[in-house]
């Protein structure tokens, strides 16, 4: 095992965070491979992000890094890794290596890590980290993931962390046979994780959850065909009428936890999705991201219809039921947030909500979260609709 791995078992003032969020956000949100457990107990994640930001580092959200680029939320980072099925041998090659905190993670569970970052100030600084770290099996270079690194193809396993439209033939070709690659296609802010597995020279394709990455720059940008437009941001399947599977997940709404489509009696359509949670602190709740641009919109009429039954806030202040509004700048750092709740009390009727909420003009980017968000009980929601008003 790489000796960078120590660094996290000395003791520190976060340990006891990083072994909670492992229990919390991991291993109950239904990770299991113990391996990845041990690697996420392990890596120093606050090592990886911001000194000014340490203080979240342990919590289960995406953090800004710089250069428009983010570091993934800790379950999202173990969940890649358990669905490649790291083995002790694998040759892994990461695309997007941002932090270089997956490529840490990944370090103390393969061979050989080949991580590639497109933004060199990025890279050279995680370069640089993994160095220090004594993260000896991680080879780092700057350059342009979509074209791979085919000289030290071919690769047990690839792991995608930026999102591009359409997969990278590259990639496809520098994947071995039997071996398997993960990757969020779609949309700009419509993203689901695939999990590609070669037989026979062909691709094998699984939909997994739905996600929202930033998007893969360079070549795969410049060859995406549907781009969003932020004068006339969208909210996609606020009804819940659409489903991705038979995993009864809504289609366009990523991080869904504790939730079900109901399909019965719905105040608009046929469906609607609930929120159950009984452990205070738990995520239940769903986030949907768009292109919102703050000096075209002025401001969004929002509506939607609410129950809530049982309601007990959780522990922080932050764990109660409410639909936030989140605002990002042209370099997605955050702006500041709407509240609109939080509701304390039992709703047991169907009750529609509607509100204006004004718009900070340097937004270019807003996620929608809906849900209990650490508080418990049970929230129902249907037909959240947005409008948009422009200047």
């Amino acid at each position: 095992m790489p000796s960078g791995t120590a660094v996290a078992q000395r003791r520190d003032p976060f340990r006891e965070a990083r072994l909670r969020m492992v229990a919390l956000d991991i291993a109950a949100e239904g990770v299991r491979n113990p391996r990845v457990l041990e690697a996420m107990r392990t890596v120093p994640r606050h090592l990886f992000v911001r000194p000014n930001l340490r203080h979240l580092a342990y919590l289960d959200q995406a953090l800004d890094i710089g250069y428009k680029q983010t570091i993934s939320p800790p379950f999202i980072v173990a969940y890649m890794t358990e669905v490649i099925d790291p083995q002790p041998e694998d040759r892994v090659l990461e695309i997007g290596t941002g932090s270089g905190y997956q490529a840490a993670v990944l370090s103390g569970l393969v061979k050989e890590v080949y991580t590639i970052e497109i933004v060199e100030q990025l890279g050279r600084r995680a370069a640089s980290l993994l160095e220090r770290l004594d993260y000896d099996n991680v080879h780092a270079k700057v350059g342009d993931g979509y074209q791979g690194w085919a000289e030290h193809a071919p690769f047990d396993k690839i792991i995608v962390t930026c999102s591009p439209e359409d997969i990278p033939t590259p990639l496809v070709e520098q994947l071995r046979e039997g071996g398997k690659m993960i990757i969020p296609l779609g949309q700009r802010y419509q993203q689901v994780f695939h999990l590609l597995e070669k037989r026979d020279g062909k691709l094998v394709e699984t939909k997994l959850l739905p996600t929202l990455f930033v998007p893969m720059t360079g070549k795969s940008e410049e060859l995406r065909n549907v781009k969003p437009d932020p004068t006339r941001p969208q909210l996609v399947n606020g009804g819940f009428e659409e489903l991705l599977d038979e995993s009864g997940r809504a289609v366009g709404w990523h991080y869904q936890r504790r939730s079900r489509i109901v399909d019965e009696q719905a105040p608009e359509g046929q469906q609607y999705i609930c929120f159950e949670n009984v452990a205070p602190g738990r995520s239940a709740h769903m986030l949907q991201g768009m292109a919102l641009d703050g000096s075209a919109v002025s401001a969004i009429r929002l509506s939607f219809w609410m129950q809530l039954t049982d309601v007990s806030p959780g522990q922080e202040s932050y764990e109660k039921p409410a639909l936030y509004l989140h605002f990002f700048d042209a370099q997605r750092r955050p702006l500041g947030q709407k509240l609109i709740g939080p509701w304390l009390s039992d709703v047991p009727q169907w009750k529609q909500v509607e509100t204006m909420v004004s718009i900070p003009v340097r937004t270019r980017e807003m996620i929608v979260q809906v849900g209990l968000n650490g508080a418990t009980g049970t929230l129902c929601i249907d037909n959240i609709a947005l409008t948009p008003i422009t200047n």
